[in-house]
């Protein structure tokens, strides 16, 4: 699992290659991804925004921004977390994702917080260290 804080919010995700959606002879590679929002913080926020980075294992970065997250603007008072799982496809057996997301609080102020970097690995690909 990944984690990264932001002004007292938490967003944690766990990366699951999935081998029935993918066609590795096609090199064609697909993983979900569950991310769990949590406001450990004392004001409630909403978020606006989303805004990734998708790197493949040959550097090739593809950007993806939008309004939400699955159709969702989630308002989090404190306490309270949201959880959704999405998906990307890949050309290569590996890559990672990196985001941020936009809030905004009661008063109306916005700020961005980081979605922790994950690494997408299929079982299938070899890893060498340097």
């Amino acid at each position: 699992m990944y984690r990264a804080v932001t002004r007292q919010i938490e967003v944690t995700v766990e990366p699951n290659f999935l081998p029935e959606r993918s066609s590795i002879d096609r090199g064609q590679y697909f993983w979900s991804y569950t991310i769990v929002i949590t406001n450990t913080g004392a004001e409630t926020v909403q978020l606006r925004t989303r805004h990734w980075i998708i790197t493949d294992a040959t550097g090739r970065k593809q950007e993806v921004r939008g309004e939400g997250v699955v159709g969702e603007q989630p308002v989090l008072a404190p306490g309270e977390r949201f959880e959704y799982t999405s998906g990307v496809p890949l050309q290569t057996a590996s890559g990672f994702m990196t985001g941020r997301y936009q809030m905004v609080n009661e008063s109306g102020e916005r700020f961005e917080i980081d979605v922790p970097t994950f690494s997408l690995d299929s079982p299938d690909n070899r890893r060498v260290l340097n």
